[in-house]
């Protein structure tokens, strides 16, 4: 069974009582282990899937299903804190907590005590290649690699499968963009997650193990690496 499935999603904008249908009845599944990448132009209807994805909204037609259940029938607020960790383009990390106090934020939020989200906080940093000198650094005084390798880690504090990355190389240079993607392919390939990355960059595309391509709110294809083909 796919960790997610999209089943006939629908979705349409309403803006002074006229509606805009951005999603037309997609339906795709996304499995443990593997790296996806959702591409196509603007409206497209891309990055409104990884909203309804992220339990920031509910579809109007049909279900986002998580280990079978639909969000609908969910508390998604839980599910937000719980199953659905997103990483940012621009970070989003809190400029007054250092970069342990934002990668035990999650942690904490969910009731674990200071002393263990320290602990695992530090694990998870050091999972992602920065080392004990970043810990107590401000957002302000790391690079945008290293913030982007916070952020990464702040997801993974969440302690869920399923990362979902909103353009997560659009602020950083080309050599960060291939860390960034070591990493999250890394985590795919080695530790079972299910990456699942909104771009533009058409160049990261062979770093995917699956591409969905969306046109006009449609699923346009998906198309899955060759057999055999190395990442």
């Amino acid at each position: 069974m796919d960790l997610m499935e999209l089943k006939d999603v629908s979705y349409r904008y309403r803006n002074s009582g006229q509606g805009v249908e951005i999603l037309k009845g997609i339906s795709c599944g996304f499995g443990l282990g593997k790296v996806y990448g959702i591409v196509g132009k603007s409206g497209s209807g891309k990055s409104t899937a990884l909203t309804l994805m992220a339990g920031l909204d509910l579809p109007e037609r049909g279900d986002i299903l998580y280990e079978g259940i639909s969000t609908r029938n969910m508390d998604l607020n839980l599910y937000r804190r719980t199953k659905a960790a997103v990483i940012y383009q621009s970070f989003q990390l809190f400029p007054l907590l250092t970069a342990l106090e934002n990668v035990m934020y999650p942690m904490e939020l969910n009731g674990m005590k200071r002393k263990e989200a320290r602990l695992q906080a530090g694990e998870y940093i050091r999972k992602v290649g920065l080392n004990e000198e970043a810990f107590h650094r401000f957002p302000s005084r790391l690079s945008g690699g290293e913030q982007q390798r916070i952020a990464i880690a702040r997801a993974l504090a969440m302690q869920t499968k399923l990362l979902l990355a909103d353009e997560p190389t659009g602020n950083l240079d080309s050599a960060n963009t291939g860390n960034i993607m070591d990493i999250l392919t890394r985590l795919a390939h080695e530790d079972g997650y299910c990456v699942v990355i909104v771009t533009h960059d058409l160049g990261l595309l062979d770093r995917m193990d699956c591409v969905l391509r969306m046109k006009d709110g449609l699923l346009e294809a998906c198309e899955e690496a060759p057999e055999g083909f190395v990442i």
